[in-house]
């Protein structure tokens, strides 16, 4: 599950850094839209919810389904 986790947010960071880039001039001019809301704040946004959710993925501590088995047993071998 953390393996998921951590490509979602991969992913996510990836579209926020699309997000981010644009095209440049041609002719060497200013171009006004790199101050766009989009670029500005939208994609850092979403880049920084990338890379929360990654470092969630790395914290977090995976569901043991199996530890209950190995419990079972041990606990089976104590009792006979």
């Amino acid at each position: 599950m953390n393996f998921i986790l951590l490509a979602v947010g991969m992913v996510v960071v990836i579209i926020g850094f699309i997000l981010m880039s644009g095209g440049g001039t041609e002719d060497g001019s200013f171009n006004p839209e790199i101050f766009s809301p989009m670029r500005i704040k939208v994609a850092p946004a979403v880049c920084f919810i990338g890379f929360a959710s990654m470092v969630y993925a790395i914290i977090r501590k995976p569901k043991d389904d199996y530890s209950d088995g190995v419990e079972n047993v041990n606990n089976e071998k104590e009792n006979n």
